[in-house]
């Protein structure tokens, strides 16, 4: 039997109750001189603690400032050369249509899992230039949505995210679960959300990049890049990052190759010019089949970051999709990246100094 009257709105019942109380306390502190105490402080806590519909965006707290040493690397068992799963996902629709899709309810027990066994998110951006901020001991994961499908994201009549869209199914895991930062990566074309309208499209991408979002470049139409010739390919990407500047998110520092094909000659889909616009990324992401290396390995590729694709075990997905990998590197605790909580540093066990690109040997740091 459902209750006639909601948990919400019991907060707000209970608030109102809060300044009530306030307001007569005041009066009659007025009228007789003498102050009259309020509601015990832990109650006040309690209610302010609560999630409610004024407060769309879970408030984040940044991971405390750490100064990594091999003896504290040591004691969080820190790999900062491990493996990252970079997730990628497409539709989010209550009845799937294609394989690829996911639910929105498959989509939220992915996310407090990741949330549960420790896992962090950050963008695309972040993670292509290295710059993980991640807590102490717990494992960075990149949540990226590719198309930008009006599941993905869109506004309600107040102005916040839609509770039945990616990005507010992912809020909702964050207000729940505090240390799992609300953040993503969009790859969309012309038409990001299913927006046409310009004024629409840029109240759209304006408060995703507000609140942490990463709106980036999946070219003008979707293409397969493969199959173009190196101007035709040019021109996508470029139509792409005049939108996104126009929207107030440009210019890219990553971008998803549609299918994961790969252009020819390969630099090109990393940087070149058409039309007198240039365009140049930090990294370049593959459609998806495994955990990344980490972005300080040797053998990291900018041009062909891999991905996983977000799903269960059947079918191709038996032990190419999210469910295995994850479970995988849950059995394989050693070869996943484990953040020592110093963004200045990398730490890594002994056995992996021979590992790390040149160009981060300054910042190293091994136990």
């Amino acid at each position: 039997m459902r209750s006639s009257v909601s948990f919400p709105r019991l907060i707000a019942l209970a608030n109102v109750m809060v300044v009530a109380v306030a307001v007569i306390g005041l009066m009659l502190q007025s009228s007789s001189g003498h102050p009259v105490p309020g509601p015990p402080v832990a109650a006040r806590i309690e209610l302010s603690a609560q999630p409610t519909p004024a407060d769309p965006v879970p408030t984040f707290a940044e991971p405390p400032g750490v100064v990594s040493t091999p003896e504290f690397a040591k004691q969080v068992k820190a790999n900062e050369l491990g493996l990252v799963p970079v997730l990628m996902y497409h539709r989010i629709l209550n009845k799937r249509i294609a394989s690829i899709d996911r639910t929105p309810d498959q989509l939220r027990r992915e996310l407090e899992k990741l949330a549960k066994q420790g896992y962090a998110p950050i963008t695309a951006k972040e993670f292509a230039t290295g710059d993980i901020r991640v807590p102490a001991g717990r494992f960075p994961v990149v949540l990226t949505f590719d198309d930008g499908h009006e599941s993905h994201f869109r506004l309600d009549a107040s102005g916040n995210p839609a509770p039945d869209t990616a990005v507010g199914v992912l809020l909702d895991v964050a207000r729940r679960y505090p240390e799992f930062r609300p953040v993503a990566t969009l790859w969309i074309n012309h038409d990001p959300f299913g927006l046409r309208q310009p004024d629409q499209q840029a109240a759209a991408v304006r408060w995703l990049v507000e609140h942490g979002f990463e709106v980036a470049n999946h070219t003008w139409s979707h293409p397969n890049l493969a199959a173009m010739r190196k101007k035709k390919v040019k021109e996508q990407i470029v139509r792409l990052e005049r939108l996104l500047k126009k929207l107030g998110a440009g210019p890219s520092v990553t971008m998803a190759l549609p299918f994961g094909a790969m252009p020819h000659p390969k630099k090109i889909a990393r940087h070149g010019e058409w039309d007198g616009t240039s365009y140049a990324f930090a990294g370049v992401f593959l459609a998806g089949a495994e955990p990344s290396l980490s972005p300080f390995a040797k053998k990291f590729d900018p041009v062909a970051i891999q991905r996983i694709q977000s799903n269960g075990k059947k079918g191709e997905c038996r032990k190419w999709c999210s469910q295995y990998w994850l479970e995988w590197l849950n059995k394989h605790p050693g070869d996943r990246y484990v953040s020592d909580g110093d963004p200045t540093k990398i730490s890594i066990p002994q056995r992996l100094q021979g590992n790390i690109t040149p160009k981060r040997k300054d910042q190293l740091i091994v136990y």
